[in-house]
């Protein structure tokens, strides 16, 4: 697969097969992504991989905060509000993926489920962790960023798919828990890896992008 078909052909995979991801598979694709750029070359990842009994204890502790409400605290601060275009694009996206599920706004018990399918994973066979020494600055986010969409197209490359998402890295005390990540590390992203769930609707979805005219601000062409 070239660069522009796995950038093409990438999404956000909201259902995966319980096939488990083979440990060769997972190595193959972090060692291409780690050839991912960062400042100086300082290669500030440090990155823990979740999968089989591991993943699944810290999936049922995850539903278990969503059962009792108790609310996320990622290491990386959620923002407290987004620009207006921002949140339209947002409101945009549930909307879309709702129509496709079939979930009115008032249908208290698929919004349930779509919520439910967060603290389970989507349902992967493994999660990938990205994480940093605390001390680093948004400089180095930005290079894990590039080492996440590096591990995304690997990944693609390797017949799987992947769910970058902030829900992942909610509650960073049962990470650190269940995988022994030390105190000094902040956990900035988790990466859901596996086989996509074709029969799932919900993976029909896929969520425009802007125009280039939109985007682009070309100057002296």
């Amino acid at each position: 697969m070239n660069t522009i078909d796995a950038l093409n052909s990438r999404y956000c995979c909201r259902a995966f097969k319980l096939d488990p991801v083979r440990k060769e598979t997972v190595l193959k694709i972090i060692e291409a992504a780690t050839r991912a750029p960062s400042w100086g070359n300082t290669q500030p990842w440090e990155i823990y991989v979740a999968t089989g009994e591991v993943l699944e204890r810290l999936r049922q502790a995850y539903l278990k905060n969503l059962q009792e409400e108790v609310a996320g605290h990622p290491d990386l601060p959620r923002p407290q509000s987004w620009p207006l275009a921002l949140q339209r694009r947002t409101e945009d996206l549930m909307a879309g993926r709702s129509q496709l599920l079939g979930i009115a706004r008032n249908d208290s018990t698929g919004r349930k489920t779509m919520t439910q399918a967060n603290y389970k994973f989507f349902g992967a066979p493994a999660v990938i962790y990205l994480c940093m020494d605390r001390g680093l600055t948004p400089w180095s986010v930005f290079d894990l960023g590039s080492l996440s969409q590096s591990i995304m197209l690997a990944a693609k490359d390797n017949g799987l798919d992947t769910a970058v998402a902030v829900m992942l890295v909610a509650y960073p005390d049962l990470i650190r828990a269940h995988l022994e990540i030390p105190d000094d590390l902040s956990i900035i992203i988790g990466i859901a890896l596996g086989s996509n769930d074709p029969n799932n609707p919900g993976n029909r979805f896929r969520s425009p992008r802007r125009s280039l005219s939109d985007v682009v601000h070309l100057k002296g062409f």
